[in-house]
């Protein structure tokens, strides 16, 4: 078996750390050594990280009726890359700032850009989104939900938000990510384990037939 355990960190030494750009994110650009995997330190490099803090999903499920709610906003980034349909299917996101629990952000951010009103959140995984660039990680979060009432148009104004809720079937959901209707990374992961976990979901909720 493969030992997965990683290198310490406090081996790596930081030579310099530098902000190079300050807006809504930080730019910061690092020159540093590392250990090799094969022995000895590696030449001096030079790489620059964006600092933007951390990010909460939510995947709102509903065992019974075997539906999940999404949203669908334009994403600048979809549409600076030029796609023809910058309009992205995705789960329910906010940013957590300075000293907000994350699961509040969960909560808050379902009922702004979905209406939902979530009494219980359940914490899953957390992971980067993208650690080759960004400091960033994503919590996810899941919750039990009634879909029946689930839909409209949502979003802060303030916040130029424009969203739209759509109730998607199990199924519908994962043929989405199939036909590359689905794109986002977030929503794919969410998805995901929601696929690993739903016959457990609908166990629990007392659905016949459904079983681990």
């Amino acid at each position: 078996m493969t030992d997965i355990e990683p290198m310490d960190a406090g081996a790596i030494e930081i030579l310099d750390r530098e902000v190079v750009y300050q807006g809504f994110s930080r730019v910061r650009r690092l020159r540093l050594r590392h250990p090799l995997y094969a022995g000895g330190t590696s030449a001096e490099l030079t790489r620059e990280v964006i600092e933007r803090g951390h990010a909460v999903t939510v995947i709102p499920y509903d065992p019974r009726r075997d539906e999940v709610v999404m949203i669908e906003q334009l994403r600048i980034g979809a549409l600076a890359r030029g796609d023809a349909a910058p309009w992205l299917l995705e789960v329910i996101a906010g940013i957590v700032e300075e000293g907000e629990d994350p699961a509040d952000v969960a909560r808050r951010e379902a009922k702004e850009e979905a209406g939902l009103d979530l009494a219980d959140v359940r914490e899953i995984y957390t992971h980067y989104t993208s650690p080759g660039i960004m400091t960033e990680t994503i919590t996810l979060y899941h919750a039990e939900i009634d879909a029946g009432a689930a839909g409209g148009l949502h979003g802060l104004a303030v916040e130029g938000e424009d969203i739209r809720v759509l109730v998607l079937g199990f199924d519908q959901a994962m043929a989405a990510i199939e036909d590359g209707r689905i794109s986002s990374g977030p929503a794919i992961l969410a998805l995901q384990w929601l696929a690993l976990n739903r016959m457990a979901l609908r166990a629990a909720a007392g659905i016949e037939g459904s079983s681990e």
